[in-house]
C-alpha cells in the first residue's frame, strides 16, 4: 500500500474523531507551553501538571524565574524526572528570554532552539499550541506510530520530522502531536499495541496485528 498525503489524510481524519482533547502541554500561552513543554522530557504530562501551578505561584514572571536560585526551583519541581537539571534549563532560559528578547517568547524555530533545554520536539510544540503557527513536533509517540504506518523510516527524531513534513499536509501538522500522543496512551501503546481496538487497523501494514 502506497503512502501519499491522500492517504495519511484519511487516516488522520478517522483517527481525529476519538481524540478531541487539547494538548496536554497546551497551557494558554506560549510561556507557559515552552516551561510546561521543558519539563515534560522524560516526565509524564500528568506529573508536570500538578507541579506547574506551584511554580508559577512561586515565580508568576519569567523575570521571576530568571532571578531565583536554581535549588529554590528545584524545590517547587522536586516531583519529577531529572528536576535539578530542568531547574538550571529554566533559570537559563528565562535569562536569556529577559536578557535577549525583552521577556517574550520568540516566535521562530531557530530562535526557540537556542534557548537552554529546548530542542524541535519543545520548539514544535511552542510555535503550534503557543502560537497556531504549523510545526511537526515529533515525541516517542508519533515517532512509534509513524513508523508502524509506513509514513517514516528515519532513525531519529529529526529526520522523522523532515519526513512527515514533506508527506503531511501542512493543515494537519500540529494536529499529528496533538492526536497521536493520545492515540498513543490508549491504542497504539509501545511494545504490544492494541489492534482490535485500532480505527484505522485495516490500513495499517504493522504486523502482526495483535488480537484480544
Amino acid at each position: 500500500m502506497s503512502v501519499t498525503a491522500s492517504s495519511v489524510e484519511n487516516i488522520l481524519k478517522k483517527v481525529r474523531p476519538r481524540y478531541t482533547a487539547k494538548g496536554m502541554v497546551d497551557l494558554g500561552t506560549p510561556e507557559d507551553t515552552l516551561i510546561a513543554t521543558l519539563l515534560s522530557a522524560r516526565t509524564r504530562d500528568e506529573q508536570v501538571l500538578k507541579v506547574y501551578p506551584g511554580l508559577r505561584k512561586q515565580f508568576p514572571r519569567i523575570q521571576d524565574l530568571a532571578e531565583a536560585s536554581v535549588p529554590d526551583i528545584a524545590r517547587c519541581i522536586s516531583s519529577i524526572g531529572l528536576y535539578r537539571n530542568k531547574a538550571k534549563a529554566i533559570q537559563a532560559l528565562a535569562r536569556m528570554l529577559v536578557e535577549e528578547f525583552d521577556g517574550r517568547v520568540p516566535q521562530t524555530m531557530d530562535e526557540l532552539i537556542r534557548l537552554p533545554g529546548v530542542g524541535r520536539k519543545t520548539a514544535s510544540c511552542v510555535l503550534w499550541y503557543g502560537f497556531g503557527i504549523p510545526a511537526m513536533a515529533v515525541d516517542t509517540h508519533v515517532f512509534r506510530i509513524v513508523h508502524r504506518l509506513g509514513w517514516a523510516k528515519g532513525k531519529n527524531a529529526e529526520q522523522v520530522e523532515q519526513e512527515l513534513m514533506k508527506l503531511i499536509p501542512r493543515r494537519w501538522w500540529g494536529e499529528v502531536n496533538r492526536i497521536f500522543v493520545q492515540f498513543g496512551r490508549d491504542v497504539c501503546r509501545p511494545g504490544k499495541p492494541q489492534c482490535w481496538r485500532c480505527p484505522v487497523a485495516a490500513l495499517c501494514p504493522f504486523q502482526p496485528k495483535t488480537k484480544v
